[in-house]
C-alpha cells in the first residue's frame, strides 16, 4: 500500500521489480493513488486497486469491496501518512508489516503486528527496500526499474527527440511553492545550457503552480527550445526523460522518474535533506543548502537530529546560486 506522491511511486516500483525477479509467480496487489497510477499502471502481473483520497469515505468502501473476502499472506503498510494506515484497516493479512519504531509517525504502529529493521539514516528508496527484506526476498546490488510505457507514447518522444536534438529537461516546479528556485535563476541556467549548445525544454504537470512557474521563467526571455508544461501524459514524459541529456529540478516527481530511465538529475535541494529524498543514483550532483540551513534553524548538524527533519522558510532555495548549478551542470556535461 503506497498511494502517492510520484517520486515515491517510483522509489516502491524498484521494490516490487525486485520481487518480481526472484519470485515471478508472486501476486502482487498495489492500493495506489488516483494520479500515480497512470504512471506504472502498465506494469506487468500486478493487479492496482485506485485509492482516490478525494472521495473521502467512499475510497475506502471501494477499497472494502475490492477485497472483500480476500486475506493476504503481507501487506506492506509503505505510508505512514494517517489516512492510508486507518484505509489499511479494511485489508485482511497474516502479516502487516510496517516501519520500525523510529520511522513511525501518526500512530502507524498501531496498524502494524510486524516491523521492518531499523535502518538509520536510509534514502526513501532503501526505506521502502527493508520491505522486501522483511518478505526474505534475496537482496540486489542495484535497484532496476521497469515502467512499461505504450510504444505511440515512445515514438511521440523520439519525434521531440530528433526535433530537438541535443536537449536538457528543466522541470521547476514542486509540489509547494516554497520548494521552486527562482524563475531568474532558471532563466540563466537556460542561457547558460544554450550557450553549451543545448536545446532547453520545460516541463511539468497540468496544476496552476506548474503552469505559472513556468510562465513566470519565460517573463525572462530565456532560449527554451519548447514547453511542455501541462502538455504530456506522464507516460509521455518518461519516455521523453529517457532521451534527455541531464534533467535539472527541486524536490519533484520528474527527477525521480529521470532516475528510472537511467538519466543524470541535478537536483536543487534546500528543505529537506537529498541524502533521504533526492535523485537516488545522483545524489553526488545535487546541489544543496540544506545542511547550512538545518543547522541555522536547529542549532545542531543534520547529523544530530532525527532523520527526516525539514528546514522551514518562504526564500531558502533562494541561496542556491547560479554558479552552483552551472558548476554542476560543466560536472556533468563537461
Amino acid at each position: 500500500m503506497r498511494l502517492s506522491a510520484i517520486g515515491d511511486v517510483c522509489h516502491a516500483v524498484a521494490m516490487i521489480n525486485r520481487i518480481q525477479t526472484h519470485w515471478p509467480d508472486a501476486e502482487i496487489t498495489w492500493v495506489i493513488g488516483k494520479i500515480e497510477y497512470q504512471l506504472v499502471r502498465l506494469m506487468p502481473n500486478v493487479r492496482f486497486i485506485i485509492f482516490d483520497k478525494s472521495q473521502g469515505r467512499d475510497a475506502v468502501r471501494q477499497l472494502r469491496q475490492a477485497v472483500a473476502g480476500e486475506t493476504f499472506d503481507a501487506l506492506l503498510m509503505m505510508q505512514v501518512a494517517l489516512r492510508a494506515n486507518l484505509a489499511s484497516r479494511v485489508i485482511r493479512a497474516k502479516q502487516r508489516i510496517g516501519f520500525d519504531w523510529a520511522r513511525s509517525k501518526e500512530l502507524h504502529w498501531l496498524f502494524a503486528n510486524k516491523r521492518v529493521a531499523p535502518h538509520q539514516h536510509a534514502h526513501v528508496l532503501d526505506g521502502f527496500m527493508d520491505f522486501a527484506d522483511a518478505l526474505g526476498v534475496p537482496p540486489v546490488s542495484q535497484p532496476q526499474w521497469q515502467i512499461p510505457v505504450s510504444d505511440e507514447d515512445r515514438r511521440w518522444a523520439q519525434q521531440q527527440a530528433d526535433r530537438l536534438g541535443d536537449f536538457v529537461v528543466i522541470s521547476p516546479t514542486a509540489s509547494k511553492a516554497q520548494r521552486n528556485w527562482l524563475p531568474q535563476r532558471y532563466a540563466s541556467i537556460a542561457r547558460y545550457l544554450f550557450e553549451k549548445g543545448k536545446a532547453v525544454v520545460l516541463c511539468g504537470g497540468p496544476g496552476v503552480l506548474d503552469k505559472q512557474t513556468a510562465a513566470q521563467i519565460q517573463t525572462f526571455s530565456p532560449p527554451v527550445a519548447a514547453d511542455l508544461t501541462g502538455q504530456t501524459s506522464l507516460h509521455q514524459l518518461l519516455a521523453l526523460l529517457s532521451h534527455a541529456q541531464l534533467v535539472i529540478a527541486p524536490d519533484t516527481g520528474p527527477a525521480h522518474m529521470a532516475t528510472t530511465v537511467g538519466t543524470p538529475v541535478i537536483g536543487l535541494y534546500a528543505h529537506s535533506n537529498p541524502r533521504r529524498t533526492g535523485p537516488y543514483r545522483d545524489l553526488d550532483k545535487v546541489v544543496s543548502v540544506y545542511d547550512q540551513c538545518i543547522e541555522e534553524q536547529q542549532g545542531k548538524p543534520w547529523t544530530a537530529l532525527p532523520w527526516g527533519v525539514r528546514a522551514k522558510g518562504d526564500s531558502l532555495m533562494a541561496r542556491i546560486d547560479v554558479a552552483q548549478v552551472e558548476q554542476a551542470i560543466d560536472r556533468v556535461l563537461g
